[in-house]
């Protein structure tokens, strides 16, 4: 039988990021937290963290921290059922990409978090990679671009966002007057969201082009769509984020008539109990284009 405040200081080590911060958490001394990771590894025969470099589960590690998200949503399924029983608001820990939080994101689940008075714990990360936050046991659900659910879980399809290679006009009229020639993208600075998005390649492969260019790096939603309406660079950008801009004509479409399509899966553990499959519904009901 599993000790479940071994579990608990697992869970906070991991989500606060050190032993320091999880007792803060969990209203612990620093070395009673570092006192339960140590029993819990004498109990299984195996460490569950990994120290050096950086601090991160192992894979034993990662199977408990799976295993305990989903007991604390079903003991939440539980407390309900029993209303004598204490009960805190549920928190979750979800990874969405930055242009979905930046756009639809709230609108979707805001109704639900109200109703159920749900607290959420965000994870931003790059669609191409948050599946690995939740293969890691690091969130109890994630919003990612691949349509592979690791083993245990689900992947509901949500749509496609529409993304479009924006600049201003005047940015356009500098760097490409003939069109998106070799050289112009050669030289030509754009904006990348961070190392893992690989969109800006993706359409300059779309165009032909494979070699370097130059690019700023900027790890931010709305920054970076300010850094395009600035004149900096040109950036692929939701086309739902900028749908004022565009009928306005700040931006531009360096490339009229491309974009990139990229499709958004709903993965969640499955028998997560009722606020995952609440939240799954509200996210089955959006329609995005």
């Amino acid at each position: 039988m599993l000790d479940y405040k071994l579990l608990e200081a697992l869970t906070a080590v991991v989500e606060c990021g050190g032993f320091e911060r999880a007792g803060e958490a969990l209203g612990l001394s620093q070395s009673a937290v570092s006192q339960r990771i140590r029993s819990l590894e004498v109990r299984l025969g195996q460490p569950v963290l990994v120290r050096t470099p950086a601090l991160a589960p192992t894979p034993v590690g990662r199977r408990l921290l799976n295993h305990a998200r989903r007991v604390q949503l079903l003991e939440r399924d539980l407390r309900q059922a029993l209303p004598t029983l204490t009960s805190e608001a549920p928190r979750l820990r979800i990874a969405v990409n930055a242009d979905s939080l930046a756009t639809w994101w709230a609108q979707a689940i805001g109704p639900l978090c109200r109703e159920e008075g749900v607290v959420l714990d965000l994870v931003v990360e790059d669609q191409d990679v948050g599946l690995r936050r939740l293969r890691d046991g690091d969130v109890a659900a994630c919003l990612c671009a691949s349509p592979q659910p690791v083993a245990g879980a689900r992947a509901l399809p949500l749509g496609r966002m529409s993304y479009l290679p924006l600049a201003t006009p005047a940015y356009r009229e500098r760097h490409f007057p003939e069109g998106l020639m070799e050289e112009a993208l050669r030289r030509a600075p754009a904006i990348v969201f961070g190392p893992h998005d690989q969109l800006q390649h993706r359409f300059l492969a779309s165009c032909g082009y494979h070699g370097p260019f130059p690019y700023h790096l900027c790890p931010a939603s709305e920054g970076f769509v300010r850094l395009a309406l600035a004149g900096m660079g040109y950036g692929m950008i939701p086309r739902m984020q900028v749908e004022r801009q565009l009928e306005q004509g700040e931006l531009v479409s360096i490339a009229p008539g491309q974009a990139l399509e990229v499709p958004l899966y709903w993965h969640s553990w499955r028998h997560s109990g009722k606020l995952i499959e609440q939240l799954t519904d509200a996210l089955g009901a959006v329609s995005l284009t």
